[in-house]
């Protein structure tokens, strides 16, 4: 027993003095954006306890294993196989929610760190493939209400996901709520500030929501999911147990933006700027905020009503061109037509008058 002791001490103070400290370091790992915005890169930095110099850095995504069981396996990120020497690593194109981690190595010979706690990045937009849905299509609810959140897609195998807003933990419907086929029902007797979405065996991830469950007198309606770009959108105060009966406030982006008796905000045509959080407040109550995202369309695919004009006189130039070579053309093959005829005419009336002169008439003209 006093000699395993000592070998572990033994250990430890050889551990000590190789590398300064007592245990392996985890590195932290920080991700901007943490919510995705439509064409934004991804900003990736990796720190260390010990920031000198030597340090390559390993760059990985954690997604599912086919097999399922909640396991999940490193992906290494491109042009990440042989480490970084620089400390950040941006992502370009990423489209859904993902977990990203790091880890460094340094020495001959290599001493490696432990891994980082994997940090998300969230997704709003929703992909063509896959969706989550919320029922009712809200982002704020009060406890007791009932809530339920639904995988829609190509998958049969979904599961829907909740994490902390800082991503630190996250966990499977089963352990939190009750999941029945592709549809979890959120239990609401306690308040929760949380992020879901779903994903598959095969690593599909759907759009990302952030949900809020309290206890207070007052919530924001504001929809759980993006509001695409150009249609109309209402956000409304609501109290568990009263009407409103003074002035009631919306903020944007803690700015005020309507104060009147109205509990509804109307945006007609929803544009990128109405992007942000809002709130409501009445009568010295607040509610919490809620963000509201918008999707943009794509331009390919969206008609540009300023294109119009520059179509039209396009077409009409386009149509004059075609026509004016065919006119031309026409007019060409008329005039030499009534050119081929004139000299026939010309020849048969000198043959009259020759012989008109020499006596000679044809037989139709004797009969006359």
């Amino acid at each position: 027993m006093g000699h395993a002791l000592l070998g572990v001490l033994g250990l430890f103070l050889l551990n000590t003095l190789l590398y300064g400290h007592a245990e392996d370091p985890r590195p932290v790992i920080t991700v901007s954006p943490s919510w995705l915005s439509a064409g934004a890169s991804v900003t990736l930095n990796c720190s260390v306890k010990d920031p000198s110099a030597g340090w390559r850095f390993y760059w990985y995504k954690t997604v599912p294993e086919p097999s399922g069981n909640f396991f999940y396996r490193h992906e290494q990120l491109p042009g990440s196989s042989s480490g970084t020497e620089q400390d950040s690593y941006i992502v370009h194109g990423q489209t859904h929610t993902a977990r990203y981690g790091c880890r460094a190595e340094r020495g001959d010979p290599v001493y490696s760190t432990y891994d980082s706690e994997p940090k998300f990045v969230w997704s709003a937009d929703i992909p063509s493939s896959a969706s989550l849905t919320v029922s009712p299509d809200r982002a704020q609810h009060f406890t007791s209400d009932s809530v339920s959140l639904s995988c829609e897609g190509n998958s049969t195998d979904w599961r829907v996901m909740r994490s902390s807003p800082e991503g630190r933990y996250w966990a499977p419907c089963s352990t939190w709520g009750t999941m029945n086929g592709s549809t979890c029902h959120i239990n609401t007797d306690r308040t929760s500030d949380a992020v879901y979405w779903c994903e598959s065996r095969s690593g599909e991830s759907t759009n990302a929501v952030n949900i809020t469950v309290q206890d207070g007198d007052m919530i924001l309606l504001s929809p759980a999911r993006p509001v695409t770009e150009g249609h109309s959108v209402s956000l409304s105060c609501k109290l568990r147990s009263q009407t409103f009966d003074s002035i009631v406030f919306f903020y944007h982006n803690e700015k005020v933006i309507q104060n009147d008796s109205r509990w509804e905000l109307n945006i007609s045509a929803v544009s990128k700027s109405d992007e942000g959080f809002y709130k409501c407040q009445h009568s010295g109550r607040e509610s919490a905020q809620s963000w509201m995202s918008v999707q943009v369309i794509p331009a390919v695919s969206r008609p540009d009503s300023s294109s119009f004009p520059v179509l039209l006189i396009v077409g009409l130039v386009c149509g004059i061109v075609l026509v004016i070579p065919l006119l031309v053309l026409f007019c060409y093959r008329a005039s030499k037509d009534s050119g081929f005829f004139r000299p026939v005419q010309s020849e048969s009336t000198n043959a009259d008058r020759a012989d008109y002169k020499n006596g000679h008439y044809s037989p139709l003209l004797q009969a006359q």
